[in-house]
């Protein structure tokens, strides 16, 4: 492999102002977002609260992603097949 001397990258006034517009823009996006999240998500924490079905973290993140996890056979016995000792 051929080595070459690095690249100088310079940073100017334009570029600096620039890149605090476009973060601003996205903060204020993310902002209003959360917001509107806030509202709906603390009702429906409220509702999680009080209801009877409590769910690990696991649980929840598998149930958003659609995950089933198939329960693993347990015990010596899953390891012999049918035999027993």
């Amino acid at each position: 492999m051929l080595r070459r001397k690095p690249t100088r990258l310079e940073l100017k006034l334009d570029d600096i102002e620039e890149f605090e517009s476009i973060r601003k823009d996205l903060e204020g996006r993310r902002k209003q977002r959360e917001d509107g999240e806030a509202a709906g998500a603390g009702e429906e924490a409220a509702a999680a609260a009080l209801g009877t079905d409590h769910k690990s973290r696991e649980q929840m993140i598998n149930d958003r992603i659609g995950y089933k996890p198939q329960p693993k056979a347990g015990g010596r016995a899953a390891h012999f097949g049918t035999f027993e000792f």
